[in-house]
């Protein structure tokens, strides 16, 4: 395989810089960068990795562009409200550079199908923001061999690592379990710029996965405070127990109710639905239940009943998947679950 005149040309700044060259071209024109999650830190991430040259992309989302993602999500704009992200992206991807493929996949990445799509591609950035996926995808890369771009939000700061690279540490190394305050920005809310920020570095650690120039960012977190413009740099070990993967497992333990199942047993009165978000969230939309936010369960409240089912709910499935833990240990003899995929994915339906 050769670079073309037109593509000579077209990378010509980046050819020309020392120790990059044709050569490392090359390896960005035969190279595949599966993106998962087209939002504000994917889509960066895809804007730069399509002008850079990368051969092959994948995008992967099943969302629709909302109004609120337009403050920072760069590829879309008001016309394209309504409209599947992943196949938004890639018509403009396609304008930006038509010389490389595109490739979408307009499916909810799950236990069930990760392996498939993972085992496709040379690198894996995960843009999702959210610790249910991010565990998801460390665990089918440590399966398939691939690294995985590591990107995360939260309000003025950001984060970033390369895991599982030449056998490198991976998120359970750095994380085993999700940090206290997880929550992802659709929650707790995000300046416009940090996610082009934190997803343009995304961009550049595939870059230097996959042409092996420069260092990449493996057994080391980058913390950035958008507030100050510091940056820290927080080494972490390997554990070896975390590589023996053989199969998926989830971010924490508990059982999982299917988003399908939940409307007939609702209107069934099958089950006790709590609602673990805050207030504001709980106004914005909810499907009933008890609004009892995460932070108070501690406090044993009034008004559950311990001896009925009940589906613990939040946006994301986070929040209830511990919540599930907190009232398993306050209530031995209940029966509760979280919802899969949380409400974001109920909407979706």
């Amino acid at each position: 395989m050769e670079l073309s005149a037109e593509e000579l040309q077209r990378y010509n700044r980046q050819i020309r810089m020392d120790g990059f060259g044709t050569a490392a071209q090359l390896k960005l024109k035969q190279g595949s960068v599966l993106v998962v999650g087209a939002g504000g830190l994917g889509c960066p991430a895809l804007l730069y990795l399509a002008a850079s040259g990368v051969g092959r992309l994948g995008i992967a989302d099943n969302d629709r562009v909302s109004l609120s993602n337009l403050q920072r999500q760069v590829l879309f704009d008001t016309a394209d409200i309504g409209h599947a992200k992943a196949e938004v992206a890639a018509g403009k991807l396609r304008k930006k550079n038509p010389g490389i493929n595109i490739e979408t996949i307009d499916a909810r990445i799950t236990a069930d199908n990760v392996l498939h799509f993972v085992q496709q591609y040379d690198v894996i950035i995960d843009g999702t923001d959210n610790f249910e996926s991010g565990y998801l995808l460390n665990d089918a890369c440590i399966i398939s061999g691939r690294p995985l771009i590591y990107g995360s939000l939260h309000q003025y700061e950001g984060q970033l690592s390369t895991f599982n690279h030449q056998g490198g540490p991976t998120l359970r190394c750095l994380f085993p379990e999700p940090p206290d305050d997880a929550a992802n920005c659709s929650i707790t809310g995000v300046l416009s710029v940090l996610p082009g920020l934190i997803g343009t570095w995304q961009a550049a650690e595939a870059i230097k996965v996959l042409t092996g120039i420069g260092k990449p960012l493996s057994g080391e977190l980058l913390v950035f405070n958008g507030l100050d413009n510091r940056i820290n740099r927080l080494r972490f070990a390997a554990d070896p127990a975390n590589k023996k993967i053989t199969g998926l497992r989830p971010a924490q333990s508990g059982l999982n109710v299917d988003v399908a199942r939940l409307p007939e047993q609702i209107a069934a009165g099958a089950v006790q639905v709590i609602d673990v978000r805050e207030p504001w969230e709980f106004e914005e939309f909810n499907i009933g239940g008890i609004n009892i936010p995460l932070s108070m369960l501690n406090m044993q409240p009034e008004g559950i009943d311990p001896v009925r089912d009940t589906v613990v709910v939040c946006q994301s499935g986070l929040r209830s998947a511990r919540a599930v833990l907190m009232l398993q240990e306050y209530f031995p003899q209940m029966h509760v679950s979280s919802l899969q995929g949380g409400l974001q994915v109920y909407q979706e339906r």
